[in-house]
């Protein structure tokens, strides 16, 4: 078979080739402008279906799709038919009429496309409501639900919907609030009773229609007050019954609630207390020196050192605490 038969064979079976054109930078910048515009207009659907304008996004959306088919075609036509510097009316008048179709129903009444996207639309916003539970953002599911009620009239669904929100709502809220009290007693419990405070006053502002935080902030208050006379009480025993250590550690406690005027008159008489226990240990000390109880002086010598290091009775007990010491070790 010669070469010239093969070649007719071939062109026989595939149809005869087409030499390959170059296409020019104009029909390029067509073709881009064109991808551009559609996408556009598809961008432009979807924010408008995103702000709530359902209706006219989905609109837009079916217009871009369906027309762009009937664009690449007329582009890839045109293209083709530049190229050969021919056309073929029959094509284009089919694709003119076509395109004339779609305009049409592109020009329904509102009524007609409402008709035509309302269940679309409806199962749209059944799916944000649920996203807004997921997401537990109730005022915005409940503005959703208030329009699946007026809008499709799907009163007994609105109304499901509802409850259902309302019932997540409680149940969510309670465990925050549980919560938040439970953090306001871990910091009275722990005597951070400003930080206490702060922390009551933020729980009534994030749940300012719970019952159970109202004044949350003056019981914290109420609290303090009463932790605050139970020191009192309690520095005052102590200091009515010498124990100068207890006294001095209520007094330690007490200085957080306690204004300097408030505290002058309790520092007084812990001082009072404190010069009666050191007096109370010299005449210890002294007494066991000379029952010549070493080992008794050598330990009262050093409370009496670390207790009121800075006395002139601890200076003088410095003085001979060696000496006592030693005798306190030959006596063993």
């Amino acid at each position: 078979m010669t070469t010239s038969t093969t070649d007719q064979t071939i062109d026989a079976v595939f149809g005869k080739t087409q030499p390959i054109r170059r296409v020019s930078s104009a029909q390029w910048l067509v073709v881009a402008i064109s991808t551009l515009c559609y996408g556009a207009a598809l961008v432009a659907s979807i924010l408008m279906i995103r702000k709530g304008e359902s209706l006219a996004g989905f609109i837009g959306v079916a217009l871009v799709l369906t027309l762009l088919p009937v664009a690449i075609v007329l582009i890839v036509r045109w293209v083709h038919g530049s190229s050969r510097g021919t056309s073929n009316s029959g094509d284009l008048e089919a694709l003119q009429s076509e395109l004339q179709r779609l305009v049409a129903q592109s020009q329904l009444s509102d009524d007609a496309k409402q008709v035509l996207f309302r269940q679309h639309e409806r199962d749209m916003l059944k799916r944000a409501i649920e996203d807004d539970i997921t997401n537990q953002d109730w005022d915005g599911a409940m503005v959703l639900v208030n329009r699946l009620a007026n809008r499709f009239g799907a009163l007994q669904l609105s109304e499901e919907y509802r409850q259902r929100i309302e019932r997540a709502r409680f149940e969510t809220t309670n465990q925050a609030v549980i919560a938040a009290v439970a953090q306001v007693e871990n910091l009275m419990a722990a005597g951070h009773w400003d930080a206490a405070i702060a922390e009551a006053q933020k729980v009534q502002r994030l749940f300012p229609s719970v019952t159970k935080v109202a004044n949350l902030d003056h019981r914290v208050i109420a609290v303090r007050m009463t932790h605050k006379q139970e020191l009192e009480r309690s520095f005052f025993l102590a200091a009515q019954e010498g124990k100068a250590d207890e006294a001095m550690e209520r007094l330690r406690q007490l200085d957080q609630y306690l204004t300097p005027e408030e505290a002058e008159p309790l520092r007084e008489m812990a001082r009072g207390v404190i010069g009666k226990a050191r007096d109370n240990l010299g005449a210890q000390f002294k007494l066991a020196l000379q029952d010549k109880q070493w080992k008794s002086a050598a330990e009262i010598g050093e409370k009496i050192i670390a207790q009121f290091p800075n006395s002139r009775m601890a200076g003088e007990v410095r003085d001979v605490i060696d000496g006592i010491r030693q005798r306190a070790i030959a006596m063993e």
